[in-house]
């Protein structure tokens, strides 16, 4: 017998401008990235950029990546979503564990980031200048070192899902796997490698939206292997 408080209750669905979360993510990560960039010039001691750099940009960026964070967060979702009945064990463990670790990674090393710029502003003379060193190769590390390298596991599992399913074109599922082993190997060559991953998460997110029909294309700009 149904309870009369069963009636109304209404099904959960995933809103089809959710995926407008991957954008939002690509735009403020992306936009904290640079301003991480361009506010810690190469050829200086090691921890010196953050303490003699350009503080009010690198504030700037570390309040932009809590909200990116959260953005991810629903991409993840909106992702798994679209896998629906198809999503297989194994590789789903895969895609969400390589996402929830590069986020964890990110959201600390951005808080070591917040820590060094405190004890800037706790001496101003930069006299730390060990804590500072030690603080800086902590970021970089958690950063480049293991985030990104999780960041290229989601991006190969994604594209191993998409690859069996056919559930995204041939042409992103390459795309993806390029990406993914530039991010895997030369990370640690060019810092702006990781600008790839948000520009990834972007190219994705728009095309999602294009098939969820929240952005219209013409129809000669569809693409075939549209499911």
């Amino acid at each position: 017998m149904t309870h009369p408080a069963d009636r109304h209750l209404r099904k959960l669905t995933t809103p089809k401008a959710a995926a407008f979360a991957g954008v939002l993510f690509a735009l403020l990560f992306g936009a904290a990235l640079i301003l991480i960039r361009i506010s810690l010039p190469d050829g200086e001691a090691l921890g010196s950029q953050w303490v003699d750099g350009s503080s009010h940009r690198l504030r700037l960026a570390v309040v932009l990546m809590p909200f990116s964070g959260i953005a991810f967060l629903w991409f993840i979702g909106v992702v798994r979503d679209g896998l629906g009945t198809l999503e297989d064990k194994f590789f789903a463990t895969v895609f969400l564990g390589s996402g929830l670790l590069f986020l964890a990674m990110i959201f600390a090393s951005t808080a070591v980031g917040a820590g060094l710029l405190a004890t800037r502003e706790f001496d101003g003379s930069g006299t730390h200048s060990e804590v500072a060193a030690f603080g800086h190769g902590l970021l970089m590390a958690l950063s480049n070192t293991y985030a990104l390298r999780m960041a290229a596991v989601f991006m190969m599992s994604l594209a191993t899902i998409w690859l069996r399913t056919r559930l995204m074109p041939t042409w992103l599922v390459v795309v993806t796997y390029l990406v993914a082993v530039c991010v895997l190997v030369a990370s640690d060559v060019s810092r702006w490698m990781t600008i790839a991953f948000p520009i990834w998460v972007l190219i994705v997110s728009l095309l999602m939206l294009v098939r969820s029909g929240v952005i219209d294309l013409p129809d000669e700009e569809r693409s075939p292997d549209r499911v």
